[in-house]
């Protein structure tokens, strides 16, 4: 192996590890995005109706661990890209 093909190997090496990088972190903020924007609403809507905070709430909690997982799954698929 030359010294220019091994470079070349590194350079792809790295942009895989880069994208990962940056594929991670695009997932995870577009999560803390969404979450922060459910809550927002959440608060105006029980600020609205507070007699209908309990099913709020509960719908709030149960959206905001769907976009996690969903945030989840994209991070441990960046991972796998980096080691794999």
């Amino acid at each position: 192996m030359t010294s220019a093909s091994s470079d070349v190997m590194a350079a792809k090496v790295g942009g895989a590890e880069l994208g990962a990088a940056l594929g991670a972190g695009m997932a995870a903020l577009a999560a803390a995005i969404g979450i922060g924007k459910i809550g927002a609403s959440a608060m105006e809507a029980i600020a609205r109706q507070p007699e209908a905070s309990g099913d709020i709430r509960s719908n709030l909690i149960v959206s905001a661990a769907l976009i996690e997982g969903v945030a989840f799954f994209a991070v441990i698929v960046c991972v796998l890209i980096i080691f794999v």
